[in-house]
C-alpha cells in the first residue's frame, strides 16, 4: 500500500492518454528517428510511454533507457529490468551479498 501512488500514477497517465488520443490532438501517437509525443517508438524517444534504442519516459523499454518503469539492457530506473540496473530496488545483489555470506559462514564451521 506504500507505493499506491506509483499504481494510480499509471492508471491516470493511461486515461490522459486515452483522451488525448480520442480526441486527436497533435503529437501524441510519434514514431520516427526522432519520436517526441505521449507514446513515443523511434530510435531516440521521449515521451510517457516510450520505446527505443534510446528513451526516456514514465513506462520506457529500449536499449539504453531512463524512467520510473524500465525494461532494457542499460537502466536508470526507480524500477528496472535489465543486465546493468541502477534502481531504487536492489533485492538481486542482497540475495547474492546472503548467499556469500553464508557460503563463507559455513566454510569457517568446517
Amino acid at each position: 500500500m506504500k507505493k499506491l501512488w506509483i499504481i494510480a500514477l499509471a492508471f491516470i497517465l493511461i486515461v490522459i492518454g486515452a483522451i488525448l488520443y480520442f480526441n486527436g490532438q497533435a503529437n501524441v501517437l510519434s514514431a520516427r528517428e526522432y519520436a517526441y509525443g505521449y507514446f513515443a517508438a523511434g530510435d531516440f524517444a521521449l515521451g510517457v510511454f516510450a520505446a527505443g534504442k534510446f528513451s526516456a519516459g514514465i513506462f520506457s523499454i529500449g536499449i539504453f533507457s531512463i524512467g520510473i518503469f524500465s525494461v532494457s539492457i542499460f537502466n536508470i530506473a526507480l524500477y528496472s529490468v535489465g543486465i546493468f540496473v541502477i534502481a531504487y530496488k536492489k533485492r538481486l545483489p542482497n540475495l547474492f551479498k546472503e548467499a556469500l555470506e553464508n557460503k563463507l559462514a559455513e566454510d569457517k564451521t568446517e
